[in-house]
């Protein structure tokens, strides 16, 4: 890691001024950084310089390339001077990828000043391809990754000792797969020879030439995409009727979503008004059908259930299926008593010594009482009948 410089007391006072809240006065008040801009105005956090810049040049003058570092006295930490890591590339789209391979680069042994090389754009048409980002827009981008302390622009593809000594390198990072050009196997290779190499991994499952492939393979999505949001045909380099096609695409999209969001919408009405309305069917239910209201209907049923879930008794001093009730004694009820037909009186309708009923005759006698009482007024009958024929 960097050692920050020391400054002085004084340097770091704040005034009654500076400590007051940053709260800006309008919303104008903050405006855009400008693309060309001096860094010198920031005392914290600045860009990585160009290797011609004057603090490159300083920390160049600064360093005793006659003390040559091996691999093990850098892995050790027991230098003298800062160890010059240098790493090169393309960076076009600059992806976590590359972030993470200079990270590597600069935490791969302790107090590391990381160099970074960084190819022009018609060196790199010729060894590699077209690049999405020109030359500026990449060193711009590498110069602001915090890992990064000095750019050199206009980088080689191979590296010469003549170039190694310019920069007073001590080691160069980069991955271990063999990388070819100009007729050669492995750039790096002369490097790997001479203990000068320290390897850095690859980030799986990203490159530039990845993200290219996306775009391509999702191209009328982004075309879309880009309309929507203002870019002309032309700037898209679409015909006119693929760009009305594009904006029709456009239409439906925004459609099908407004229709999913207003669905949505009423959905979510519907179910708030049933759980409305629930509330209210369950506390009506309650006040008509709560606990007291339903012990009162239970208590006022409970009788009528029982009674019609009870089997009938059996009656009880009946005679022949006759079930009469018994009177209180001297009681004369019309049921006590049994007409008699026609035939056996003259003088009344079915009476007995002209009167119109028989006898008292309990209905809870015994089935012998019964018998016994029928037998007598048999005979008492036959004795009527024989005393009239006498007369």
């Amino acid at each position: 890691m960097d050692k920050m410089p020391e400054v002085e007391e004084e340097e770091i006072s704040l005034s009654p001024a500076s400590t007051a809240p940053a709260t800006p006065i309008s919303l104008h008040e903050f405006k855009m950084l400008p693309l060309f801009m001096d860094f010198e105005d920031f005392t914290i956090c600045k860009p990585a310089p160009f290797s011609h810049d004057e603090k490159a040049v300083q920390e160049l003058e600064r360093c005793d390339y006659n003390q040559r570092i091996t691999y093990q006295m850098a892995q050790s930490g027991q230098t003298t001077r800062r160890v010059r890591v240098y790493a090169d590339g393309i960076y076009d789209l600059f992806h976590q990828g590359h972030a993470r391979q200079l990270m590597q680069a600069k935490n791969i042994f302790p107090n590391v000043y990381l160099i970074v090389g960084v190819c022009n754009d018609e060196l790199t048409l010729r060894m590699k391809g077209r690049t999405v980002m020109n030359g500026y827009e990449r060193y711009e981008a590498v110069r602001h990754c915090r890992y990064v302390d000095e750019i050199v622009p206009n980088a080689p593809w191979s590296l010469s000792d003549e170039f190694l000594s310019e920069h007073k390198i001590d080691f160069v990072a980069h991955d271990d797969i063999p990388y070819g050009a100009g007729g050669v196997n492995d750039i790096y290779a002369p490097l790997k020879a001479r203990g000068m190499f320290v390897v850095t991994e690859r980030t799986e499952g990203v490159s530039t030439s990845d993200i290219v492939a996306r775009i391509v393979k999702d191209y009328d999505v982004y075309v879309r995409r880009n309309l929507a949001r203002g870019y002309s045909a032309k700037e898209l380099n679409v015909s006119f009727l693929s760009e009305k096609k594009f904006r029709l695409q456009n239409k439906m999209d925004e459609l099908k979503t407004r229709g999913k969001r207003e669905l949505t919408k009423v959905k979510v009405d519907i179910i708030t008004k049933w759980e409305e309305k629930s509330r209210e069917f369950i506390d009506a239910f309650l006040l008509l059908f709560g606990r007291e209201r339903l012990n009162h209907l239970w208590n006022e049923s409970k009788g009528r259930i029982i009674q019609a879930l009870s089997p009938p008794g059996s009656p009880n001093g009946s005679i022949n299926g006759d079930d009469l009730d018994t009177t209180e004694e001297g009681g004369d009820s019309e049921d006590e008593y049994m007409e008699l037909t026609p035939e056996y009186g003259a003088d009344t309708e079915g009476s007995m010594n002209g009167t119109q009923k028989t006898r008292r005759r309990k209905t809870n006698r015994s089935y012998d009482e019964a018998v016994a009482e029928d037998e007598d007024e048999a005979v008492e009958v036959k004795e009527y009948d024989e005393e009239k024929r006498n007369k």
